[in-house]
């Protein structure tokens, strides 16, 4: 069985830089198609931080069970976090980007009464965004068990310093 290794770091600054772009290429062209930008709202970056808060109550829970108490985990509950934890990685960082992307489209426009509000709400939202990202890696972390780390180090020896039996 091929275990799931943790997220790197290049898919999620891959991620958040992607998003970045488009992020910052959607106001431009949706004002060159005739378009009016959309005002953002509150109710992103309050869903978002309230998203975050559950991501991160998950891991310190699972990490709480685990690592501390070493309690047992079945295997459901183990899969469910951890879909949960990498689902809201690519979000936290996609959004996050997108997000970060508009405000950029509009830190020269502060001046304007609109332009600051979608530059500061548009920041709020990939600030959100940025929590619920670092609240799914440290769910992702805490599902590792505790004996990860020793399995890949053994050197092809069991716990008891022998070798590894050979499949016959």
């Amino acid at each position: 069985m091929n275990r799931v290794r943790l997220t790197s770091a290049l898919l999620v600054v891959a991620l958040v830089g992607s998003g970045l772009v488009v992020g910052r290429l959607i106001p431009p062209l949706i004002t060159r198609l005739d378009g009016s930008v959309p005002r953002l709202g509150w109710a992103a970056p309050v869903t978002l931080v309230l998203a975050a808060i559950l991501v991160g109550t998950f891991a310190w829970n699972t990490w709480q069970s685990l690592h501390k108490k070493h309690e047992r985990m079945t295997a459901d509950y183990g899969i469910r976090m951890l879909a949960i934890a990498k689902s809201c990685i690519v979000v936290g960082a996609l959004v996050a980007g997108l997000y970060g992307g508009f405000a950029l489209a509009y830190i020269d426009a502060t001046d304007s009464p609109l332009g600051k509000e979608r530059f500061v709400r548009g920041g709020a939202a990939a600030i959100a965004s940025l929590l619920l990202l670092t609240a799914a890696l440290l769910l992702e972390r805490a599902c590792r068990l505790p004996g990860d780390d020793d399995e890949g180090e053994s050197g092809g020896k069991a716990k008891n310093g022998r070798p590894d039996p050979t499949p016959a």
